[in-house]
C-alpha cells in the first residue's frame, strides 16, 4: 500500500461513519487538530502513541498505522489547483513581499520558520458572512553569515 492509498482509505472510513474532522481529532488528541489532519491526509507524521490511537480509532492494520509514524513526503503540486489552497497561494503572492519587507524591518535577515510553528484556525460569527481566522506564529530563524572576518555579525538579526 502506498501512502496515497492509505489516505483515500481514511477518507473512507471518514465518510461511512460519518464523523467529522473534530470528532477524529478530539477521539485522536495528544497535538493540533491541524497537525492531526495533516497527518491522516499525508502531509505529517503522528508520533508513535497518537498512530496508535487513531490506527484503532479508525481499524487500521499495524503496517498502516506505522506508515502513520513515517516522515512522508510533503507538498503538493504548484500553483494548487483547488480554489480554496489557490487562494493562500494567490495570499502569498500578492502580499508576500510586504510579509518579507515587514518581518525584514522588524527582525532582520532571516525566515519565518513552518517548523518551529504554530497555527490557528478559528470561525469568527459575522452578521454579512461568517469570517476565517487564521494566526499563524513561527520562530525567526536569522540567516547565519559563514566565512566572517570577526567585524561582521554572525547572524542577521535586527542591528
Amino acid at each position: 500500500m502506498k501512502r496515497e492509498q492509505l489516505t483515500e482509505k481514511i477518507l473512507d472510513i471518514k465518510r461511512e461513519k460519518n464523523w467529522s474532522w473534530k470528532h477524529i481529532t478530539d477521539a485522536i488528541g495528544g497535538m493540533s487538530p491541524v497537525l492531526i489532519v495533516g497527518a491522516l491526509l499525508g502531509q505529517m507524521k503522528l508520533p508513535r502513541p497518537l498512530a496508535e490511537k487513531a490506527a484503532t480509532l479508525l481499524g487500521l492494520s499495524i503496517t498502516e498505522q506505522r506508515m502513520l509514524n513515517e516522515i512522508p513526503t510533503r507538498g503538493t503540486p504548484m500553483p494548487p489547483t483547488d480554489p480554496l489552497l489557490y487562494r493562500f497561494f494567490e495570499l502569498v503572492m500578492v502580499n508576500g513581499p510586504a510579509f518579507k519587507a515587514l518581518i525584514e524591518e522588524e527582525f532582520g535577515d532571516g525566515i519565518m520558520s513552518a517548523i518551529d510553528f504554530d497555527l490557528n484556525l478559528e470561525r469568527l460569527p459575522n452578521p454579512k458572512g461568517d469570517r476565517v481566522k487564521i494566526t499563524m506564529s513561527g520562530k525567526f530563524l536569522p540567516y547565519k553569515y559563514y566565512g566572517g572576518d570577526g567585524e561582521s555579525p554572525e547572524y542577521g538579526f535586527k542591528e
